[in-house]
């Protein structure tokens, strides 16, 4: 009997060893995909879009705070990958765990819910998980290379700039993305595949065309984004996000199409404003269409409800759920 009553607290640990890993692994694979496109700003190296971010705040909404430790131990085998381990690193490693933590404090603080189907969750990613909590990371991994004499002074605001959009990038395009991915609980119909293949060989041959053209059609993308929220809500409309993220970072980084004939910080700053304003249309617009169809159908099942009643009414009976007394009133 004691063997068996143990077995539960015997599963807890070991769970949640499993998970820590888990999420340490998937936060490292992040990051060495990450690293493979760089840009170099003041002669300091960042990633457009630093995908660990976007992981790491989707773990903690998905599990919980117990995933703090697996998020810490990913971020410091990113490190060591890149350097030997020095106080400084240990300082990039606080603030890299901190940050996510804060963004996923300040969601719960204000009710933040996964499914992202409220424009205010929707604005809450944006400004608390993104814009506001990633400032931490920034200004502690910048901070700490002037500290340490690696980056001058006067390159601090251009090398902060760049890595707290990076690191905000991850959030916008990767965290919604694994939120949609962790809810999905059945197939589309046949009908909707046939326009979700359409959407994906569009996408396909829309987003090469309008990110290494030499003649700036980046807008094009937009009509997609469009069509793919109107449809397919937040699924479509960030995974379309989420590739195009994908090929504008690739031709920024090879400095080809719009990208080319661009100064570092030129290029730093139309990939990052194209990135930015991207991943808003795409998240906000799913946002505001999936809560107008929630209430649609919320009014709809209301009106059926009332029709139902006053039927049971007309004809003399008392609706179901209702008591004798209630129907008089």
């Amino acid at each position: 009997m004691a063997a068996v009553v143990g077995t539960p607290d015997l599963r807890r640990p070991a769970a949640l060893a499993v998970l820590t890993l888990a999420v340490a692994l998937s936060y490292y694979a992040a990051g060495r995909l990450g690293l493979m496109r760089e840009l170099v700003v003041e002669g300091a190296v960042f990633t457009p879009v630093w995908p660990p971010t976007g992981v790491a705040v989707a773990c903690l909404l998905i599990f919980g705070l117990r995933t703090w430790a697996g998020i810490a131990l990913g971020a410091l085998l990113v490190i060591m990958s890149l350097t030997s381990l020095r106080p400084v690193v240990l300082g990039n490693l606080v603030g890299n765990t901190a940050a996510p933590v804060c963004a996923y404090l300040m969601l719960r603080k204000v009710g933040f819910r996964n499914d992202l189907a409220r424009l205010r969750d929707g604005l809450a990613l944006v400004f608390l998980g993104a814009l506001t909590a990633m400032l931490l990371s920034s200004t502690v991994g910048v901070g700490l290379l002037v500290l340490t004499g690696r980056l001058d002074p006067q390159s601090f605001w251009p090398v902060w700039l760049a890595w707290w959009v990076g690191d905000a990038m991850g959030v916008l395009i990767v965290t919604p993305v694994l939120l949609v991915l962790h809810a999905v609980q059945r197939p589309l119909r046949l009908s909707r595949w046939k326009e979700a293949s359409g959407l994906a060989l569009v996408s396909l041959a829309l987003v090469p065309l309008a990110t290494h053209s030499p003649v700036s059609l980046l807008f094009l993308v937009y009509p997609m984004l469009i069509w793919a929220a109107l449809r397919f809500q937040l699924a479509g409309s960030m995974l379309c996000a989420l590739f195009t993220s994908v090929m504008a970072t690739i031709a920024a980084t090879d400095e080809v199409g719009p990208f080319e004939r661009l100064s570092r910080v030129e290029v730093m700053i139309k990939l990052q404003a194209f990135n930015g304003t991207m991943a808003l249309t795409a998240l906000l617009l799913s946002a505001v269409i999936t809560e107008q169809r929630n209430t649609r159908r919320s009014v709809e099942r209301a009106c059926q409800e009332l029709v139902e009643v006053l039927e049971h009414l007309t004809a003399g009976e008392i609706p179901p759920g209702r008591s004798a007394k209630d129907s008089e009133r």
